[in-house]
């Protein structure tokens, strides 16, 4: 089976043509990301029948990602611990305004939608899959007449918050079906309000959060939590790179860290339909003393339904805050390998079932990247189709392909070199780029060899 079999193999879009079809288009617009559906599909009937697939009224989001959703669970099933991560991202169209049911993104100049989803990470950050997904568009009509106080009396299902509230509740349904691993919703500021914490409390804490607080919050006792926490014993040190972003160079960080247990005040919400209680939460502190001279210093502080009492427990909250990252690296690969902002479809009905089977190229990408750093002495074949594998063999080595396969980091390595890795003694390990660019020539080895195989087979005729 592809790859592409195994994550859509369980399609059910009420036809089996278009079952076939979904699994068709998946490897067509893997190969080629970068270009357009014209361009990546075999031609105009090729091109005419995955418009006709997108534009079906059977299908939907939600039934291209359903199959690559229960395949992720399956994967998840595998470790002990996985960490559900959740963001959101503007998916930008205002250059292709002719897309009908394109919604305002921070102004109503700019347009597009919003794409929310979660992703299953092992804390060696080797992404699963997506579990969870919404895509939305805002409203014209009422977008930007919400006043702050109009927001802040609004109960949270009226807001566009519920779908933090709706991810977690995701993650427990899937908890349910793997007993045996512990999962941990992990997000970033956007995510910091009272409700994700009770919703943690009212499902027994069936999976665990962890958030970076956003503002300071009023204790039982009528103390402020940052000054509580700020004050508490230094547990320790710990020293990790952190990974360069648009505003900021890469740097080594060093982090003192505390930790307190405090019960947060109950927050006032006039509109809601239930009176929250105060609840119980462990805050970790990690503070940055030796900042750049050009540098802001670097201070987290993280939130946590687990009980954190000593510094290898508080150091292990950290390591897992960073497997954030790896959403980041998601939207950049959806954004810059899959380029989904330059899809031009007529309407947004179309154009949602698009982004999902990007979403699953996406991480199809990002797997490869991280399984051959996780795994690398695995035979290749585990990832890779046997005609691919052997393709960039024959190609690279320029010798017959062994029967045996090599190992997943040879090649990988050998994939991410036609993307322009240099795979130096010096040089790290492949990134998500080189790793895109790869595939899509691993691809064309592989379709370039089968032909020369029918020609031989002809002429031998």
């Amino acid at each position: 089976m592809s790859w592409a079999d195994e994550e859509l193999g369980a399609a059910d879009f009420g036809d089996e043509r278009l079952n076939r079809r979904s699994r068709k288009v998946l490897e067509r617009l893997a190969e080629q990301p970068l270009f357009s559906i014209p361009s990546a599909c075999n031609g105009w009937a090729e091109t005419q029948a995955a418009y006709r697939f997108f534009d079906n009224e059977k299908v939907s989001a939600d039934k291209v990602l359903s199959p690559h959703e229960d395949a992720t669970i399956e994967r998840m099933r595998e470790h002990s611990v996985v960490l559900c991560i959740q963001d959101t991202s503007e998916v930008d169209y205002t250059r292709h305004a002719q897309t009908n049911g394109l919604g305002p993104l921070t102004y109503h100049e700019r347009r597009g939608l919003f794409l929310h989803p979660t992703l299953a990470v092992t804390p060696e950050r080797l992404c699963l899959g997506v579990i969870h997904h919404h895509l939305w568009t805002r409203d014209d009509a009422t977008h930007g007449k919400k006043t702050r106080t109009c927001l802040r009396s609004k109960a949270i299902e009226d807001k566009e918050s519920q779908r933090w509230v709706d991810g977690y509740r995701a993650m427990c349904k899937v908890a349910e079906k793997i007993p045996t691993t512990k999962l941990m919703s992990v997000a970033d500021r956007e995510a910091d309000f009272y409700e994700m914490f009770y919703e943690a409390a009212e499902a027994n804490n069936a999976v665990e959060v962890l958030i970076r607080s956003r503002c300071d919050r009023v204790l039982e006792d009528g103390g402020k939590l940052r000054e509580r926490v700020a004050t508490a014993e230094v547990l320790g040190t710990m020293e990790f790179d952190l990974p360069p972003a648009d505003n900021r160079m890469g740097r080594h960080v060093i982090q003192e860290l505390r930790t307190v247990h405090c019960t947060l005040k109950a927050p006032y919400r006039p509109k809601s339909q239930k009176l929250l209680p105060d609840l119980a939460i462990t805050a970790v502190l990690a503070s940055e003393n030796t900042p750049p001279p050009d540098g802001e210093p670097l201070q987290w502080l993280l939130l946590t339904t687990r009980e954190v009492t000593t510094f290898e427990q508080a150091a292990t909250i950290v390591d897992l805050y960073l497997c954030r990252w790896q959403i980041e690296v998601y939207f950049r690969i959806l954004k810059s390998g899959c380029t989904i902002e330059q899809l031009q479809l007529e309407d947004v009905k179309r154009l949602k079932p698009a982004l999902a089977v990007y979403m699953i190229i996406a991480w199809r990408v990002l797997f490869v990247t991280m399984v051959g750093r996780k795994y690398p002495n695995l035979p290749c074949d585990v990832v890779f189709a046997t005609q691919e594998w052997q393709a960039v063999y024959v190609v690279t080595k320029r010798q017959p392909a062994p029967t045996t396969p090599p190992a997943l980091s040879e090649m990988v390595a050998m994939i991410a070199e036609w993307g322009g890795f240099t795979n130096r003694a010096a040089d790290g390990p492949p990134g998500p780029k080189t790793i895109w660019i790869g595939l899509q020539r691993a691809k064309d080895f592989a379709r370039g060899i089968e032909a020369q195989k029918h020609v031989d087979a002809r002429r031998c005729v």
